[in-house]
């Protein structure tokens, strides 16, 4: 029998108890894991241990696609109209408004976001994109095709079956909406390991799937580590179609893993190192604003973080006073202090790493114009961090750094800030601004990234979709394009007076 935590919040930010099973959640249960087996969630503003979950393993994915397989030939795919799978997608983002406040403490104390940042923009845009694909679920549509007059072609768009998500740790519960979502209106069943870092969402989510009148084996979440559970969804025979965010190193390996089993088809949205380009003419102060929230909103562990800044060297002096100015304003601090906009790093793995990168960015000679080190001894905090003097061949301008560290740079014309903008391997987001609507246009267009913002940065939209060239990814989240990820095309012919 799982275990449970109960944590009793009583902070600035919110005031609660929340109590969520510890289990793995398989078939419409809680269960305990095959083989035994625990994993410690962390506190990062303090580095302590906040409880353990049930880490699944092989034969745990084993027994979720088992599950998942027979509820997608029995109660849910075809067998349920897409109507009655939107009513129970809506039921759900009822409930996940209802608990929105619980799901913003668990991501903001395992995560270390703020408070504010977890309830306001991750959940509440987890539940946007629920109704979102609720409305989508009765327009999953073929076409009738022109053939000739003994002919009926046409086409429908069926449920791949089970699907396999793998979800990233820096917006927990938005990410697995995003993924949970699309799976589920095209009638798809899933099972999802979300991260091991943030857990806590999740199992508190599984609370709702019942409730909302799933049938058991449509949702199953197994908590574990990605080299176990993680790779055992993308090798598992069951899963026909494997999705996944996180770090280009680990998207490979998905890829092969997918390749080599039943070579189940993959949806990746992976890293990145997007360029923000400020023009001469550009509007300094909102260019200043937007390049603040590019870098280090969400502690810059944002995968379309505006890490490398370009600015035209008219404006460039000005433009890094009034960067470094309010970089060094940002109040970072405990997530549930509600005027903290920068918490901790989400775990010690991930403050070295971030560190590391800084100590190369000073031995390869750029210059920290701002920040660079940690903050108190307790947890896992770093300063908001400015780097200039930065060379196009430096750790720190070619490689994701996932942090609170912006790369500044100065460019002297519109042909030259292109090639430095697209001289890399990502190809995720980009951000332009400037006054001029020819350059803006000529230039979001020249650049090689899925995603392209005029004067402004991190703006994605549910009906926009979001996904990457280049090693960013394959596929794209979010609007109309991503219920293609989720079914298989069958074109079928009719014969209507065909005679041989």
């Amino acid at each position: 029998m799982p275990s449970t935590f109960i944590k009793t919040f009583d902070t600035p930010a919110y005031k609660g108890t929340v109590t969520i099973p510890l289990g793995l959640y398989i078939n419409g249960k809680f269960v305990d894991p095959v083989e035994g087996g625990t994993i410690d969630v962390v506190n990062p503003a303090t580095g302590k241990v906040v409880t353990s979950i049930a880490a699944g393993t092989k034969a745990d994915i084993d027994i979720a696609a088992k599950a998942a397989k027979k509820a997608y030939k029995t109660s849910w795919g075809l067998k349920v109209p897409g109507a009655q799978r939107g009513k129970l997608m809506s039921k759900l983002a009822i409930l996940m408004e209802e608990h929105i406040a619980e799901f913003a403490a668990l991501d903001a104390l395992a995560n270390g976001k703020a408070y504010n940042t977890a309830y306001g923009r991750d959940n509440k845009g987890a539940i946007a994109v629920m109704e979102y694909y609720a409305g989508w679920a009765d327009k999953i549509n073929g076409k009738t095709i022109e053939t000739n007059e003994k002919k009926l072609a046409y086409t429908r768009h069926e449920p791949i079956g089970v699907v396999g998500q793998i979800i990233p740790w820096n917006v927990p519960m938005f990410s697995l909406s995003l993924k949970i979502a699309p799976a589920l209106a095209t009638g798809n069943t899933i099972v999802l390991k979300p991260s091991e870092l943030t857990p806590l969402s999740a199992l508190l989510f599984c609370t709702l799937i019942e409730e909302a009148g799933f049938p058991p084996g449509v949702i199953n979440i197994v908590n574990g580590y990605g080299p176990t559970a993680g790779q055992a969804i993308s090798e598992h025979p069951l899963i026909e179609k494997v999705a996944f965010t996180g770090s280009t190193l680990t998207g490979r390996k998905i890829m092969e893993a997918a390749a080599k089993s039943n070579l189940k088809p993959v949806t990746l949205e992976l890293g990145g190192k997007s360029p923000n380009v400020i023009f001469d003419d550009a509007d300094l102060e909102q260019a200043v604003k937007w390049a603040i929230h590019g870098i280090y909103f969400n502690h810059g562990q944002n995968c379309s973080a505006g890490s490398r800044i370009f600015v035209q060297e008219g404006i460039y002096d000005k433009f890094l006073d009034q960067f470094t100015e309010q970089a060094r304003a940002i109040k970072v601090g405990d997530p549930f202090s509600p005027d903290t906009y920068q918490g901790p790093q989400v775990s010690k793995t991930q403050f070295e790493r971030i560190m590391g990168y800084i100590s190369s960015g000073k031995n390869d000679g750029a210059t920290v114009h701002l920040g660079g080190k940690q903050i108190g001894q307790e947890g896992y905090f770093i300063e908001p961090t400015i780097f200039t003097e930065c060379q196009p061949d430096m750790k720190i301008v070619r490689e994701e750094i996932f942090g609170p560290v912006a790369c500044v740079m100065k460019f002297t014309t519109e042909d030259e800030v292109v090639e430095q903008a697209n001289d890399t391997s990502y190809g995720l987001a980009a951000s332009v601004f400037t006054k001029d609507i020819d350059r803006a246009i000529r230039v979001a267009h020249a650049l090689e990234a899925g995603t392209a913002w005029i004067n402004c940065t991190n703006q994605t939209e549910i009906s926009m979709p979001f996904g990457g060239f280049k090693q960013s990814g394959i596929g794209s989240e979010l609007s109309e394009y991503a219920l293609e990820n989720y079914t298989n095309v069958k074109a079928v012919h009719v014969n209507i007076g065909m005679r041989l």
